[in-house]
């Protein structure tokens, strides 16, 4: 039992550093890669090398997977390009494979003594970050080492003996159980990995052993297929075709397994290495047999599975945030500040059309901005479970800031449009339902501040997106002038109830409430500067204490002590 707790937990080990190695690269190199895998699709032969080269540096098919499906959603690559890349990425791996079954114990002590102080000492750098790869290393290469140590026993002990000799006999079962085994992993690396050293100690045969690859590559395909899942039908192709791909080389060489095992034994005796050329030999057999054909089964593919056209209701579900750039802090945070500019130009509408109600007296337009409220709230959601999703250890002093301004942005937005849509139900309940008008002074104050308002609203939107010091500036200085010009319309207005103006007596508290909510509104537009400002030191203290909490400090703010920022 202590043997097999042994083999266990050594796996275990070897599991968890391929998945320190691939996020590590990809914190570090993720958009660097990204940016290569988009720009290498002008021919099948480079999107292949691109493949096989990204592949080799994050050490996971899925994850090169996860970046092609999401290129292919968003248009940005085509399919057949992308299966290319595919084939790279599978070809990738099996090299990988090759280079762990070389003598590198030495190695391993090393890589992880100078990781953890790299990664100890520098931890939100990059340096910090590749230590984290050195140790992701360092562990894969001890626990190669630990797998051998653990397997001596078991060559002698007849129960153990007879648990790995009931996976021969039956090549499909055993390729089930490489398969499943690869999906609870979430690595066929480390499946490979583990298979070449059974078989290197005696404890499984070498044909059992290729069978267990043959799993461990249609497991591959199985969860590249479930991590797309989220992405839409043009991104789940990717994943079909590559599972294509391997079932049916899983198929053709399950027939040839007598004639590829005596070739390969001819080639090397060695068990173990036996059962990692076969795993090269299967994945540059696939790229060989369908790299030419990309373009036609691709075609057959996209005809098997359409893309649903999205109804109209659901123009305002997230566009731009991909799962598979999660594990890439910069891209992720690019990715929610774009959606969060969807977010703003959805207020802007409401805007737009409050005004248009104000003129027209519309009862069917309120409804529907009142239904964009539900747009942003669920934009809303949307960002603030994508930003809960990247690892926060991952982020360095500037993607820290950055994540806080998305998340204080998106907060100020939904709390804009609970505004917008609370003014909305009472003009329609004060004003639309007693037939009744603004006056023509009332009319043009409110013009005034709503093109005020829209304009802030663009500026902020404007020093969000490019943090700078000058545009932040003209923003707090519009909010000086916004709050003066409420102040003053306040008092323009109780002067034209005195002068008994019966319009003004009417819609006197809606009036009001109306300038008071413009410049609560225009309150969270302005917020977006003080990070900026007190960032480059150009904040005073006396606006500091006076800003929205964690306006300057990145917390989340609330909406009434946003409103009263002066």
């Amino acid at each position: 039992m202590q043997t097999l707790l042994n083999l266990v937990a050594s796996v275990a080990l070897l599991v968890w550093g391929t998945h320190i190695v691939r996020t590590g690269i990809l914190r570090v190199y993720g958009a660097n890669l990204r940016r290569v895998l988009s720009k290498s699709v002008s021919t099948r032969g480079s999107a292949f090398v691109a493949g096989l080269g990204v592949t080799s540096l994050v050490q996971s098919s899925s994850a090169t997977a996860l970046i092609a499906s999401s290129f292919v959603s968003q248009n940005l690559i085509a399919l057949a390009p992308a299966l290319a890349i595919m084939l790279g990425a599978d070809v990738g791996t099996s090299l990988m494979a090759q280079v762990f079954s070389l003598d590198l114990s030495w190695l391993s002590p090393l890589a992880i003594f100078f990781g953890v102080v790299f990664f100890l000492s520098r931890k939100n750098t990059k340096a910090g970050q590749m230590g984290r790869v050195a140790i992701g290393l360092g562990l894969i290469i001890l626990a190669l080492q630990l797998i051998q140590a653990a397997t001596h026993p078991i060559v002698n002990a007849t129960g153990t003996k007879a648990l790995f000799g009931s996976l021969s006999g039956d090549p499909v079962l055993d390729m089930l159980i490489g398969a499943v085994f690869t999906v609870f992993s979430w690595s066929s690396l480390a499946v490979v990995l583990l298979s070449a050293t059974l078989a290197s100690s005696l404890v499984i045969s070498v044909p059992v052993a290729m069978c267990l690859v043959l799993g461990a590559n249609l497991g591959s395909g199985l969860i590249a297929l479930v991590g797309t899942i989220g992405t839409p039908g043009a991104g789940r192709r990717v994943a079909v075709g590559n599972l294509v791909f391997k079932l049916a080389g899983c198929v053709v060489f399950s027939l040839a397994l007598p004639l590829v095992l005596q070739g390969i034994a001819q080639l090397d005796d060695d068990p173990r290495r036996q059962v990692l050329h076969f795993h090269v030999l299967f994945n540059v057999g696939l790229a060989a047999g369908f790299l030419f054909f990309t373009e036609a089964i691709a075609a057959r593919i996209e005809r098997w599975i359409p893309v649903a056209v999205a109804p109209a209701a659901q123009a305002a579900e997230p566009r731009h945030l991909d799962a598979g750039a999660l594990e890439t802090p910069t891209l992720a945070l690019a990715n929610a500040a774009r959606e969060t500019l969807r977010m703003g130009d959805t207020i802007e509408r409401m805007l737009d059309g409050l005004m248009e109600v104000l003129r027209t007296n519309d009862g069917k337009r309120v409804e529907e901005l009142i239904r964009l409220d539900d747009d942003v709230d669920r934009l809303y959601t949307a960002v603030k479970l994508y930003l809960t999703q990247i690892s926060r250890e991952a982020l360095d002093e500037k993607d820290g800031r950055r994540w806080a301004e998305i998340i204080s942005l998106t907060i100020n937005l939904e709390h804009v449009g609970d505004v917008i849509e609370r003014i909305l139900s009472d003009i329609k309940d004060k004003k639309i339902a007693h037939k009744l008008s603004f006056s023509e002074e009332g009319m043009r104050e409110l013009q005034d501040l709503h093109a005020r308002l829209v304009a802030n609203l663009r500026l902020g939107l404007s020093v969000f997106l490019t943090g700078d010091v000058k545009t932040a500036q003209m923003l707090l200085a519009e909010k000086e002038r916004f709050r003066d010009l409420e102040r003053s319309y306040a008092g323009q207005h109780l002067d034209r109830l005195s002068g008994q103006s019966v319009l003004s007596i009417e819609t006197s508290s809606l009036h009001l409430d109306i300038i008071s909510d413009m410049r609560r509104i225009n309150s969270f537009f302005c917020s977006t500067a003080y990070p900026i400002l007190e960032q480059a030191g150009q904040l005073r203290k006396s606006r500091l204490r006076g800003a929205a909490p964690g306006a300057a400090t990145g917390a989340f703010p609330s909406g009434d002590a946003a409103a009263g920022a002066k």
